[in-house]
């Protein structure tokens, strides 16, 4: 896989014109080269215990029962678990049903990569599911999505059908529903090795392998930020705030409640009227992030300082602040503070590269000791992890 940026994949208008906006798609814009082949998706069924709802099938819409392509296993302990029966799932693929594996980038390093680089660039959550059809029965019907979604096509075509929306940016838990989606497609079109095409949310489609091959396409899907999640971290930071800590007069009289009610009103519109607070906002989930935690056995006290061993942050949305005396790391829920000399190892972390301790130490000018030491802090939090083939 080439390491071209999924903004730049998708073009310089993408950002300022179709994100949150309309869909878009862009042929052959992907490099998919190590990103995921059927052999790796038979490796992962072959060897790890997946069960509904994380592994599914799907046909016409409708979720298939797990006993149609599994067999139950009683272990010695008397726990049950559904071994995939593979003839049974084969079967039932060939009767139109489609695969659909959630959280693929928890179990396949490469796809891992691919969804750390969209959350570095577009700054927030991102899941891929994996998604694999051989027939030209719709697995999931005509349906929308409640976030952001960016597509790859990574084996064969897949036909989607875009249909528009019927409720502007509708939410999971939402006051109205969307209603029937529209009777005709505003799109038609087949997606094709190295594809991508960026759906946005409450976007109707409906997608099939109908094109005589074979498809596998992983969706990655991204989370969404609204106002009303920026105002629940706004009222946390006004918890600072004596009177947004104290209790609500319902019992008083009409002039002390709106009192009340204006210095609340005071309060919120000092905070709505900063022009940072959207950035701060961005910095404060980013920082929260936890990413995709890795354990760094056997190093379970501290690291050795060994310039051979490579380390990489654990989450793509490490916020690296500088000033004069110190610079602040806020990673993976944890903020950290070092001397100015450790902006040079942290730099390239940030940037979502794995590094050696030498390297590291080398680049910044400081003892292998030191950066071990330093590197051992944010394993201790969790925002980074060590290991000799990362």
């Amino acid at each position: 896989m080439t390491h071209t940026s999924i903004a730049a994949c998708l073009g310089e208008d993408f950002l300022a014109q179709a994100l949150h906006r309309e869909y878009l798609h862009v042929p052959g814009a992907l490099d998919v080269t190590g990103l995921m082949t059927w052999d790796d998706l038979n490796q992962i069924l072959a060897v790890h215990r997946l069960e509904q709802p994380r592994i599914r099938l799907s046909r016409d819409g409708e979720t298939l029962l797990v006993g149609g392509y599994t067999a139950p296993v009683t272990t010695r302990r008397h726990t049950v678990w559904h071994r995939l029966h593979p003839a049974e799932l084969h079967a039932r693929l060939l009767e139109g049903a489609s695969l659909a594996l959630d959280s693929v980038d928890e179990l396949h390093p490469p796809l891992a990569r691919l969804a750390e680089a969209i959350e570095r660039e577009l700054r927030t959550r991102v899941q891929a599911n994996l998604y694999a059809s051989w027939t030209s029965t719709e697995g999931f019907g005509v349906h929308w999505d409640d976030h952001d979604t960016i597509v790859v096509q990574l084996d064969g075509a897949k036909r989607w059908r875009i249909y528009g929306t019927t409720r502007p940016f509708p939410l999971y838990r939402d006051i109205e529903d969307p209603g029937e989606p529209p009777t005709e497609p505003i799109a038609d079109l087949v997606m094709r090795l190295g594809d991508v095409l960026y759906v946005p949310r409450g976007v109707w489609h409906a997608v099939s392998a109908d094109q005589g091959v074979r498809s596998l396409h992983v969706t990655c899907g991204l989370q969404t930020h609204t106002p009303t999640d920026l105002m629940t971290w706004v009222c946390e930071q006004l918890l600072a705030h004596e009177d947004w800590r104290r209790d609500l007069p319902l019992l008083a009289s009409p002039d002390v409640q709106a009192d009340v009610l204006d210095g609340m009103r005071k309060r919120l519109a000092e905070l709505l009227d900063d022009p940072t607070l959207l950035a701060r906002y961005r910095a404060a989930m980013d920082g929260q992030d936890v990413g995709r935690m890795v354990p760094s056995l056997p190093s379970i006290d501290a690291i050795p300082a060994e310039g051979s061993l490579r380390v990489r942050l654990t989450t793509a949305r490490a916020v690296l602040e500088t000033g004069e005396d110190v610079v602040t790391l806020s990673a993976a829920g944890s903020t950290y503070e070092f001397a100015p000399a450790a902006e040079a190892v942290l730099r390239p972390l940030v940037d979502g590269r794995t590094v050696d301790l030498a390297t590291l130490a080398e680049t910044a000018g400081l003892a292998l000791e030191d950066v071990a030491g330093l590197i051992q802090e944010l394993l201790a939090g969790q925002a980074a992890t060590v290991g000799s083939l990362l």
